[in-house]
């Protein structure tokens, strides 16, 4: 992104320091070609604003800071590297771990019913809290069985955790390929 553009020259101070500071982290993780494009100024601005809280350019922008964050896109386009280097800005509080939806199907495949409990109720690992989860790849999982019982192990940690959401206000995240009526007919409404 050039700092000469006229969208990037419109934006806060403030928020240009962060596409900066983003830019230079993502570079620093990813490599010395990593870029924004000036196109995705609107969407990463929406996204730090609600890593950082922001509640003023939240009721601005029409973003909910008590919902979790869904990223969908195609294949490439820097869902997960967003959502990593969100935790830039994120406070101890709104922080996330990223987890591909592969690895919880293969671990269910493995280690049977504990694992849908472990990533849909209260720690991930025993006696650790989690917080925040980014469940990454939805959608690139497949049903597994243990000892032949079939389950959509993400749609039980969905559900899970949306119940965990109603009760506590715990978010959770997601990065998928998926449309919005693909992940209904592939997890439920």
């Amino acid at each position: 992104m050039s700092p000469q553009t006229s969208t990037f020259n419109t934006i806060a101070p403030f928020y240009k320091k962060a596409f900066n500071q983003l830019e230079k982290c993502g570079q620093k993780s990813y490599g010395k070609f990593f870029l924004l494009r000036e196109e995705d100024i609107p969407i990463i601005g929406r996204l730090i604003a609600w890593s950082l809280g922001d509640q003023a350019t939240a009721r601005q922008k029409g973003i909910d800071l008590e919902k979790g964050l869904l990223l969908s896109g195609p294949v490439g386009c820097g869902k997960t590297s967003l959502m990593s280097l969100l935790r830039f800005f994120s406070s101890g509080n709104k922080l996330h771990i990223i987890k591909p939806c592969r690895d919880i199907a293969f671990e269910f495949h493995k280690n049977g019913f504990d694992v849908i409990q472990r990533y849909a109720g209260n720690s991930f690992i025993p006696g650790k809290p989690i917080g925040f989860v980014c469940f990454d790849d939805l959608g690139t999982e497949q049903d597994l069985k243990y000892y032949g019982q079939d389950c959509n192990v993400m749609a039980e940690i969905i559900l899970s955790r949306y119940e965990r959401f109603t009760r506590s206000g715990k978010l959770t995240h997601f990065t998928t390929n998926l449309s919005a009526d693909e992940i209904e007919e592939r997890y439920g409404p």
